[in-house]
C-alpha cells in the first residue's frame, strides 16, 4: 500500500481533464484531513482546487462520489504485490506498506476520515469497502505464489491471510488507540504465517 500521499504530481495523459482532476483530489484529500468526511463540501473543494463549482459538480455529483473518486486514485498509486520469493519476506513487504500508509501524515489522516464516516455512511463505506477490496485481492497474489512454491498449503485463503496481518495494526489505531511500530507489524506478520502454515486459512 505504500505510495506518495500527495495526488500532485500523478497526472495521467489527458490534458486539462487530467489536470483538473488531479487537482480536485488533492484538494478533497485537503479538505477530509483538514474536516472529515462530513465536513467535505464540494464548493470547498472547489475552491481549493481553483476550479469552478459547476465543473466539480457536473464530474462528481457529491461527495460520495468524490471520494469514490480519490480512494481509486489512491489504489492507483499504491504498490503492487510482494514477489520477493519468500512467503516470510512478501508478508513482512506487506504489514509495512499497510504501516506506512496509517502513519503517514497526510494518508493515514485521509484513511482514518473514510473509515469513520464508512460507520455511519453507506457510500463512504462502498468506497472504503472498493478501496481494501482491491488492495486484498492484489497482495492476496503473493499468497497464491507461495502455495504454488509449497511454502504454504494448498487451499490457503491469500485474502484471509492478508487481512490478519493488517487487522492487529487497524485495531491500534482506530479503538484502543495504541502505539503502531514496525515490532507490531513484525509480530503480526509472525502469528499470520504461523497460522497459515498450519492450515488455519485452508478452505
Amino acid at each position: 500500500m505504500e505510495q506518495d500521499s500527495r495526488l500532485a504530481g500523478t497526472v495521467r495523459p489527458g490534458g486539462r481533464t487530467a489536470r483538473v482532476r488531479a487537482a480536485v483530489l488533492e484538494a478533497a484529500q485537503d479538505e477530509l484531513v483538514l474536516h472529515g468526511f462530513h465536513g467535505l463540501t464540494m464548493d470547498a473543494v472547489a475552491a481549493r482546487a481553483g476550479v469552478g463549482k459547476t465543473t466539480v459538480y457536473r464530474r462528481w455529483a457529491g461527495t460520495a462520489g468524490l471520494v469514490a473518486d480519490l480512494m481509486t486514485e489512491l489504489a492507483d498509486q499504491s504498490a503492487a504485490h510482494a514477489n520477493t520469493g519468500t512467503i516470510e519476506e512478501d508478508l513482512r513487504a506487506n504489514a509495512l506498506s499497510v504501516l506506512n500508509a496509517i502513519t503517514d501524515e497526510r494518508l493515514g489522516p485521509t484513511l482514518q476520515a473514510v473509515i469513520a464516516a464508512a460507520t455511519c455512511d453507506d457510500e463512504a463505506a462502498a468506497a472504503l469497502s472498493a478501496f481494501y477490496d482491491r488492495r486484498i485481492r492484489e497482495w492476496a497474489k503473493s499468497i497464491d505464489l507461495a502455495v504454488r512454491r509449497g511454502e504454504l498449503p494448498e487451499g490457503t485463503d491469500g485474502q484471509e491471510v492478508i487481512r490478519a496481518i493488517s487487522a492487529p495494526l487497524y485495531y491500534r489505531l482506530l479503538v484502543t488507540k495504541e502505539p503502531v511500530d514496525k515490532e507490531v507489524a513484525e509480530r503480526s506478520v509472525a502469528r499470520a504465517l504461523v497460522a497459515a502454515r498450519n492450515g488455519a486459512f485452508a478452505e
